[in-house]
């Protein structure tokens, strides 16, 4: 389903509470990371990424905490509008291979999920990357993603996923286990996950224990 018209304006976000503000935003500021570190980016979802990034990262948690701080919402609706153009015209990756599943088996919010798991993802992707393929350019992207998230030119990949971690935190997003998630359902859940679309923009192929250890962290 396409719609012909979509109406983002951030003053219908004004109301909504912390936790929505939290998990809604954290899924929109994935939906930029994930396109840009994807191995179906290209020039025009990179700077659609890159934009939506820097408007997060300087905005989220301000909208946390002051739902009403008009700049904050503006720029917070506009990182949103880059990561859904970002998305359509790459892939996603390992944060919404899980998403779709998790939503569709327990009653957890998308935004949660994604929040939730961004943090372990990233640190799990970088790892990953390190450990198997360190020439690979998806490890330099990781460090463009700090640098764009911290506005320090020389931080790395893994200040990137210091910062997440820490704004996750100040976000108080809740564990999966809040919505009924439990160890049992992991071999579903990664069953799923890895033959989800999203899955496969992954920037690297990521084994079914790294998914568990991931699943593991969120709980």
């Amino acid at each position: 389903m396409l719609p012909r018209i979509a109406l983002v304006h951030p003053e219908l976000t004004y109301s909504l509470p912390p936790a929505v503000t939290a998990s809604t935003g954290l899924d929109a500021l994935t939906q930029c990371i994930e396109p840009y570190v994807s191995n179906q980016a290209n020039a025009i979802t990179d700077s659609l990424a890159r934009q939506g990034m820097q408007a997060a990262a300087r905005s989220l948690l301000r909208a946390f905490q002051d739902g009403s701080d008009a700049a904050a919402r503006n720029d917070m609706a506009f990182a949103s509008l880059c990561g859904g153009m970002a998305l359509a015209n790459a892939k996603l990756g390992a944060v919404h291979g899980f998403a779709g599943v998790l939503g569709g088996m327990f009653p957890v919010p998308h935004g949660v999920v994604c929040a939730r798991l961004l943090p372990y993802v990233m640190a799990t992707n970088v790892a990953a990357i390190t450990a198997r393929t360190p020439e690979s350019p998806y490890r330099r992207r990781f460090d463009h993603v700090a640098q764009i998230l911290t506005g320090d030119t020389s931080a790395t990949a893994q200040d990137g996923v210091t910062w997440i971690e820490q704004l996750s935190a100040a976000l108080a997003v809740p564990p999966l286990s809040t919505f009924g998630v439990t160890e049992a359902a992991f071999d579903e859940i990664i069953a799923k996950s890895q033959v989800a679309s999203s899955m496969k923009g992954n920037p690297i192929p990521l084994a079914d224990q790294e998914l568990r250890d991931i699943l593991t962290a969120a709980l």
